[in-house]
C-alpha cells in the first residue's frame, strides 16, 4: 500500500503538529516516494488519529479486562479456571482472526475493518457488564476478540500506508508509547470505576472504542488497495510462500515466548521476593520506561544501527536480562533486570513492524501483518505454558536457575535465528536508492 496520504477526493490529508513540541523537530508531510534529501517527519491528521486511537484502545482494554477476574471470581465466586478459559478463548479468537483481518484489509482497505472492529468490541465489552452466566460471558468475550481481530493487522497496515518508509520505525514507536500510556492509565480508571460497579466499568470500556470509532472516521482517509493485489487471500498465500518472511515470522515465536514472561515467571519471582504488592512497581516500571525512553532510544539507535541489527540486539538484551533475573536476590535487583528487559522489548516492536512493512510487497501489507500475528499467537500461548512449567521444574529439581538460564538460551538462539532469517534483507537505502536506515 505505497500510497500518497490523500483522501478519496484527491485532496491532501490535513496535518497536525501534535508531536512537534515533544519531538523537538520540524516535520513535513510528503509523498511516499524516494527523494534526493531526507524528509523530516511531521505527523499528519491520519497519523495523529492512529496514535490517539491506540491510546484509547489500550486504555479501554486494560480498563476492564483486569477487572473480569476480580468481579467474577472474587465478587461472584465463579471458578477461576472458568474465567481463565474465557479470557484464553478471547485471546485465541483475536489472534486467529488477525491473520485473516490483514488479508481482508488488502482487499477492501483497512479503514472499514478498523471501524467495524471498534463497533464490535464496543458491543462485546459492554455486554460483559450484563453477563450473569458463563455462556453469556463467553459470548461477550468472543465478540470482543472478534473486534480485536478485525482491527489489529489493518491498523498496522494503515500506519504503514500513511507513513514514509524511512519514518515507519519512528511512527510505530510513537504508537507503542501511546499504547503503553493506555496500559498505565486504563487500570487506574478501572480501579476507580469498579467502585461504581463492574457494569459501569464494562460499559465505559466499550464507550472508549466508540470514541475511537468516531476519531478514526474523521481522521483516517480511505486507503484504496492495489486492484491487482486485493483479491481473495492471495496476500496470505504470498506471505506463507515467502521463505524469508516465513523464517522471520517463525523465529520471532522465540521472542514472544520471552515477552510473555513478564506476566508469568517474572511476576512469580517478584511476588516471591516482595509479596503480592510487587506487581504494581513491576508493571509501572516496565510501562513507564517505555513511555519515557522508547522514542528517544529508537532515534538514538536509528542513527547508529541498521533496523535489523537493532532488532537482533534488542532480542539478545531481553534474553540476557531474563538470565540475570535468576541471580537477583532482592526486589531492587530484579527491577534493575526488568529495566534492561524493558529496554529490549521497547525496541523490538517498532523494528519488527518496520521490517514487516519493508518485506511486504506493494498491496499486501495487511496480509503480511496478519501472517506475522502467528508468531505472537504461538509464542504467547507457548510462553505462558513454558514459563509456569520451567518454574515448577526448577523448584522440584532444586535448581532455581533452571528457568532463567533456559529462557536466556532461548533468547540467544532467537537472536542468532533472526540474524540468519534476515540475511539479504535490503536496507531502506537500497530500496529507495538513497541513504536510509
Amino acid at each position: 500500500m505505497n500510497v500518497e496520504i490523500r483522501t478519496e477526493t484527491g485532496a491532501a490529508a490535513p496535518r497536525f503538529a501534535f508531536w512537534d513540541a515533544w519531538a523537538g523537530e520540524r516535520r513535513t508531510l510528503a509523498r511516499v516516494t524516494p527523494s534526493a534529501a531526507p524528509v523530516p517527519f511531521r505527523s499528519s491528521a491520519a497519523q495523529t488519529g492512529l496514535i490517539a486511537v491506540t491510546y484509547l484502545m489500550w486504555g479501554g482494554f486494560f480498563l476492564v479486562v483486569p477487572l473480569v477476574t476480580v468481579h467474577f471470581v472474587d465478587e461472584l465466586g465463579w471458578a477461576a479456571a472458568s474465567v481463565g478459559l474465557v479470557l484464553g478463548l478471547r485471546q485465541l479468537t483475536q489472534q486467529g482472526l488477525t491473520v485473516f483481518g490483514g488479508a481482508w484489509a488488502d482487499r477492501i482497505g483497512p479503514k472499514p475493518l478498523i471501524l467495524a472492529g471498534c463497533l464490535i468490541r464496543t458491543l462485546g465489552f459492554a455486554w460483559m457488564g450484563f453477563a450473569d452466566a458463563l455462556p453469556v460471558l463467553l459470548a461477550a468475550s468472543l465478540l470482543a476478540g472478534i473486534g480485536g481481530g478485525l482491527f489489529d493487522a489493518p491498523k498496522s497496515a494503515a500506519i504503514t500506508a500513511v507513513t514514509r518508509p524511512e519514518h515507519r520505525a519512528r511512527m510505530f514507536s510513537l504508537v507503542s508509547i501511546s499504547g503503553n500510556l493506555g496500559m498505565v492509565t486504563g487500570p487506574l480508571i478501572g480501579a476507580w470505576l469498579i467502585h461504581l460497579g463492574f457494569r459501569t466499568a464494562a460499559v465505559s470500556a466499550g464507550s472508549v472504542y466508540l470514541l475511537a470509532f468516531a476519531l478514526l472516521a474523521v481522521t483516517l482517509p480511505h486507503l484504496r488497495p492495489a486492484a491487482e493485489r486485493g483479491s481473495g487471500f492471495a496476500g496470505l498465500r504470498a506471505a506463507a510462500l515467502d521463505h524469508r518472511f516465513r523464517r522471520f515470522t517463525l523465529v520471532l515465536v522465540g521472542y514472544f515466548l520471552l515477552s510473555t514472561q513478564i506476566n508469568v515467571a517474572v511476576t512469580l519471582k517478584a511476588v516471591a521476593l516482595a509479596g503480592p504488592g510487587a506487581t504494581g512497581p513491576l508493571y509501572g516500571l516496565s510501562a513507564g520506561l517505555a513511555v519515557v525512553l522508547q522514542y528517544p532510544l529508537l532515534r538514538l539507535v536509528e542513527r547508529r544501527w541498521r533496523t535489523r541489527t537493532a532488532l537482533v540486539a534488542a532480542v539478545l538484551a531481553v534474553g540476557l536480562s531474563l538470565g540475570l533475573m535468576g541471580f537477583a536476590a532482592t526486589f531492587p535487583q530484579l527491577l534493575a533486570c526488568v529495566a534492561l528487559y524493558s529496554l529490549g522489548t521497547m525496541l523490538v516492536y517498532p523494528t519488527q513492524q518496520a521490517l514487516t512493512a519493508r518485506l511486504a510487497p506493494a498491496g499486501m501489507t495487511g496480509s503480511y501483518f496478519g501472517f506475522s500475528a502467528i508468531s505472537l499467537g504461538l509464542g504467547g500461548a507457548v510462553g505462558n505454558l513454558v514459563g509456569g512449567l520451567l518454574t515448577d521444574a526448577g523448584k522440584r529439581a532444586g535448581l532455581p536457575l533452571l528457568p532463567w538460564l533456559t529462557l536466556m538460551l532461548v533468547g540467544i538462539v532467537t537472536a542468532l535465528g533472526l540474524r540468519w532469517a534476515l540475511r539479504g534483507v535490503p536496507t531502506q537505502a537500497q530500496l529507495e536508492g538513497e541513504e536510509g536506515l
